[in-house]
């Protein structure tokens, strides 16, 4: 199986997981996370409000934040418009049942919700570290060939497709070696096949460093599944 379609098919299953644990998370942007502003459907068939698709279209290679497939402009989703229109749901601030259509507008100047929004936010804030001398650098990264540094994630991944897809010696990966779990000494026998299967996502994005592997990949499908 490709590596798209299976990302395709993971995020599909999410998707799905998704809206039976909230039937309205169907109506929210992957981008933004509120209900879509004039939705738009993209090739891939993952949906974006029109505002958020257009920043994602900007970069010389657009991807889908959601499958990694290659993104271009997409269709008004007038169905799922529709939806919105008819679907009722009441505000977590002040409890005033609305369309789901109203709910950005009623959002952006309800004080209670905005205050709900406050309480959520600093319930999950941590305290920064006291001493970030000693943190290792996570975000960027040396291609493990040549050297080239201040790549990062993605960038090293182009970079090695582009100038060392062919290169079979055996090399660290960068990447692996930052983390909590990583061991700098290892070598891996197949470079490219590594960074296929392993970093198609920034760990940065998810990762609690002062937890093991298994932890994190536990926490990354938990996460997947609250935030499509």
């Amino acid at each position: 199986m490709a590596l798209a379609e299976a990302s395709s098919r993971y995020a599909e299953g999410a998707a799905a997981a998704a809206e039976r644990l909230d039937p309205l998370s169907r109506f929210t942007c992957p981008v933004c996370l509120e209900v879509f502003e004039s939705p738009v459907r993209a090739p891939c068939g993952h949906v974006f409000c029109t505002p958020c698709i257009q920043e994602c279209l900007k970069p010389k290679k657009p991807v889908c934040g959601v499958c990694r497939s290659t993104l271009s402009h997409g269709s008004r989703a007038f169905d799922l418009e529709k939806q919105i229109e008819m679907t009722e749901t009441t505000c977590n601030g002040c409890n005033k049942k609305m369309s789901l259509s109203k709910l950005r507008n009623h959002a952006a100047s309800c004080l209670k919700y905005q205050n709900y929004i406050m309480e959520g936010v600093k319930a999950v804030t941590k305290d920064p570290p006291q001493d970030t001398r000693s943190v290792p650098n996570r975000f960027t990264f040396p291609c493990p060939y040549c050297n080239e540094r201040n790549l990062d994630q993605e960038g090293l991944v182009e970079h090695c497709r582009k100038y060392h897809s062919m290169d079979a010696k055996r090399v660290v990966c960068p990447i692996c070696a930052s983390m909590p779990w990583g061991d700098p000494n290892y070598r891996s026998a197949n470079f490219m096949e590594h960074l296929q299967r392993r970093h198609q996502f920034s760990y940065d994005t998810f990762v609690d460093y002062n937890a093991d592997e298994d932890d994190t990949v536990a926490q990354v499908l938990l996460r997947s599944l609250r935030d499509q």
